[in-house]
């Protein structure tokens, strides 16, 4: 009977915890995403990087071609790459393509979403509103929570950006 009770409780547990942490996926059309986060910004930073999959269940590409939030002037797609140890940091022109039945991560190192022109930096435990806009999928609005500036690893070139001009190519 105690192992029945302890089993019971753990499948309560996994299930309480399941539903927290899926609790920000949102699905839009044959588009899937996953896992919207930003860190922390310091104070006086004008510029924050955004997080998240985006899995395509479809038989067709789709693309990701926009993305617009009340907290910055301006939210592009970028993908940074190292290339004999010099970092470039470029948008992504024409749209980030999420290919039909894979899955594309913008994380820190690779592709990215960059929040610019934050007037307000982001703070641990809140939540940012964007909407993204996909070529086929159409647009869907969802939150980005705020995790801690301190999360970041030593690929995350982002989490001391502040000083950065952003408004030219790199």
């Amino acid at each position: 009977m105690k192992k029945l009770k302890i089993f019971i409780a753990s499948l309560l547990f996994a299930g309480v915890f399941a539903t927290f942490a899926a609790a920000h996926d949102v699905k839009v059309g044959d588009i899937d995403i996953g896992q919207p986060h930003a860190r922390a910004m310091v104070q006086g930073a004008k510029v924050g990087g955004g997080y998240l999959t985006l899995t395509n269940t479809g038989s067709i590409d789709d693309k990701l071609l926009s993305i617009t939030s009340d907290r910055a002037a301006t939210t592009e797609v970028h993908q940074m790459t190292v290339n004999n140890g010099v970092m470039t940091m470029r948008p992504v022109a024409g749209g980030l393509v999420i290919p039909a039945g894979q899955t594309v991560e913008l994380k820190p190192g690779g592709f990215h979403l960059m929040f610019m022109g934050v007037e307000r930096p982001f703070k641990e435990g809140e939540t940012v509103k964007a909407t993204l806009t996909f070529e086929k999928a159409g647009s869907v609005e969802l939150e980005f929570d705020v995790g801690s500036a301190g999360g970041a690893s030593t690929k995350d070139h982002h989490s001391d950006m502040g000083g950065m001009d952003m408004s030219k190519p790199q």
